[in-house]
């Protein structure tokens, strides 16, 4: 073995090693390949790539997908997109104040519906969930079905037959929605639909139904475009991707209305809060135009004339016809027995045939 070792190269070995030239300052060095850590993981020296060292601005809502890359950002309208991104993503929920968990003027409403009637067909509320202004939710409820359920839907709409063991009565939860909904600017996508599964009406000038609007302001080429596409296109993220969840889509529509109400609500006049409107119509209020309206009755005839008025067309058939207005008041002091016989008194004569 040691006899190997000292022996010295051969000169085909050192050969080859002029020909190599390893020495050469041109020999490619070896490269460290490093696997980059994900774009939304951004971690600081120190840390551990555990799921657990995620920050809560990259944990996203059940049904919808991360922000994609090049997403929408800035101002619009005077609304923040990426504050009402992360109001959709459930990332604002922690930060509520009291004053924004109240309703407000403004409500957002969607529902889900399950299959009922022959082969399911039929939709049927399920779940309705109510968010405010900032997106606090107002009211979540799954609702019990008065019928058999034929297809729950789950796919689309996440409900399940172990969600209906706790589900409200529809009456109650029909009541709760309309004390809600009372004085309220109500926001939905395609809300008739919803209302009419909940078997209520809405003011019309009070109603702002975002597919109606996207279309009428040419946010979107199509008639009827999904809530899923106008959330993309406005908010670059997904929602829907998988099982509904009716407060996710409840806060997106809230969203895309803030993000164009100003232009939206341009030249509209907002109906008056319940308060207002009863103190408008009631009497007491206007005391100067009931007092002018009485008086203004009190002088009136019933033909329409007042009190002390001359239109002065009496005077005027005087002056035209003195002879006639003289023959007339003759006539009506005689009896009614006797006025053919002054008939012919005046100019022409009776005649009879």
């Amino acid at each position: 073995m040691g006899a190997k070792l000292n022996q010295l190269p051969s000169a085909n070995w050192l050969a080859l090693q002029k020909e190599i030239n390893l020495n050469s300052p041109h020999r490619r060095k070896k490269r460290k390949f490093v696997h980059e850590a994900a774009p939304e993981q951004h971690f600081k020296r120190g840390e551990h790539s555990s799921s657990s060292a995620l920050s809560a601005s990259t944990q996203v809502a059940p049904n919808s997908a991360p922000p994609a890359p090049g997403l929408p950002t800035g101002v619009k309208n005077g609304e923040s997109i990426d504050s009402l991104r992360r109001m959709i993503l459930a990332e604002l929920e922690d930060q509520y104040t009291d004053h924004k968990k109240q309703p407000g003027r403004y409500i957002a409403l969607d529902c889900e519906m399950v299959g009922v009637g022959i082969d399911g067909k039929e939709s049927s509320l399920a779940r309705i969930s109510i968010v405010n202004y900032y997106g606090a939710v107002l009211l979540d409820e799954i609702v019990k079905q008065r019928e058999r359920v034929v297809d729950y839907r789950t796919e689309w709409s996440g409900i399940r037959p172990s969600d209906m063991v706790n589900a409200q009565p529809f009456t109650e939860v029909q009541k709760r929605v309309a004390d809600l909904l009372k004085g309220k600017i109500l926001v939905g996508h395609a809300v008739f639909n919803d209302l009419k599964a909940l078997l209520l009406s809405h003011p019309f000038p009070s109603t702002r139904d975002t597919q109606q609007l996207a279309y009428k302001y040419k946010l979107s080429k199509g008639r009827h475009p999904a809530l899923r596409d106008l959330t993309a296109q406005e908010f670059g993220i997904q929602i829907q991707g998988g099982e509904h969840s009716s407060v996710t889509d409840a806060r997106a529509t809230m969203a895309i209305y803030r993000l164009h109400r100003r232009e939206w609500e341009r030249g509209k006049r907002l109906p008056l809060p319940p308060s207002e409107e009863s103190d408008r119509s009631d009497p007491s209020r206007t005391p100067k135009k009931r007092k002018r309206s009485n008086e203004k009755a009190d002088n009136d005839l019933p033909d329409g004339g007042e009190k002390g008025m001359n239109s002065g067309l009496s005077t005027a058939a005087k002056r035209l016809c003195p002879s006639r207005t003289k023959n007339t008041s003759s006539l009506m002091s005689k009896k009614k027995t006797e006025w053919w016989s002054e008939l012919g008194s005046s100019k022409g004569s009776l005649q009879t045939s």
